[in-house]
């Protein structure tokens, strides 16, 4: 159904994370070739078509404060847009009191279209907590474990959905224009969510939030008025299997580990004079003497 009438029914303050992936509003006006004069097979789907930029804004305006109202206090939301529709969207997260943790850009390979600008080569993702006091889930040691030990920047490298990835319809072609990789949605439910957290997408298209949350142990909700991307989806989400539970475990911080003062292990007479401690993550072993003691 419509993505602002069906959060109006759903209970308010139930949703830990949005994700939103909304009509960009490309604003197109023809055909689009590459400098070889190939044409380039854009978005010009009547859903992401609206008549003038206030009509765009009344709609950014709607479905972002219906989304507002489902959150949880410590709830956050995610958007992704281009050029065309995200400044748009920044504005009226703050208007309505978001406040905007990061802007993420993610680089991805695009063709240069008619060769008369820059290569288009990224979109941004805006997270966002329900309100500037508001605490919200932010995953750091699970996110640099995936980034080689090192802390997770705000430029994601990542490529676009393609190959056995992209979905297809009954004639072959493309499923949905702006399928969104799995990779992309994984990054941001692994960071930003918790197993059993409940995940909203009101843009579902063809499911890859819910794919992904479903394999990650999340729930997940999921909006989409389009019946021919809804059938695509729910076959998608048929095939999903969740993780095994070791997969499914948040990497933690060390400062959240339970800890032992150090005079307590001296009073109980956990070690003796002579012996050296040191710890192992969260554990304390006494070192072995050269004697074998």
């Amino acid at each position: 159904g419509d993505c602002v009438e069906m959060m109006r029914s759903l209970p308010e303050a139930s949703i830990d994370l949005i994700f939103a992936d909304p009509p960009y509003n490309l604003q197109l006006r023809g055909d689009l070739h590459r400098p070889d004069n190939s044409k380039v097979d854009a978005v010009d789907d009547a859903w992401d078509q609206f008549a003038s930029f206030e009509t765009y804004d009344k709609f950014t305006r709607e479905w972002l404060a219906a989304a507002r109202r489902l959150l949880k206090p410590n709830g956050a939301l995610w958007v992704i847009g281009s050029y065309h529709n995200v400044f748009r969207m920044g504005a009226e997260l703050q208007n309505q009191g978001f406040w905007i943790l990061n802007d993420v850009v993610w680089r991805k390979s695009n063709p240069n279209f008619r060769g008369k600008r820059f290569t288009n080569a990224h979109e941004t993702l805006i997270w966002a907590s329900k309100s500037e006091a508001g605490k919200y889930t932010f995953n750091y040691e699970a996110l640099k474990a995936l980034n080689d030990g090192v802390q997770m920047r705000s430029d994601w490298v990542i490529p676009l959905c393609t190959g056995g990835e992209r979905l297809k319809d009954g004639a072959g072609e493309k499923a949905h224009p702006t399928q969104k990789p799995e990779a992309l949605l994984h990054r941001v439910l692994i960071g930003t969510t918790n197993p059993g957290d409940v995940v909203l997408d009101p843009f579902f298209g063809t499911g890859t939030t819910g794919a992904v949350a479903k394999m990650l142990g999340r729930d997940f909700i999921g909006i989409e008025r389009e019946a021919a991307y809804r059938e695509v989806a729910e076959a998608r989400l048929a095939r999903i299997r969740k993780f095994d539970k070791e997969a499914l475990e948040t990497t933690g911080s060390k400062r959240s580990e339970p800890r032992v003062p150090f005079g307590q292990v001296v009073e109980r007479g956990m070690l003796r004079p002579g012996e050296e401690l040191f710890s192992i993550g969260n554990r304390f072993k006494v070192k072995e003497r050269a004697d074998g003691t």
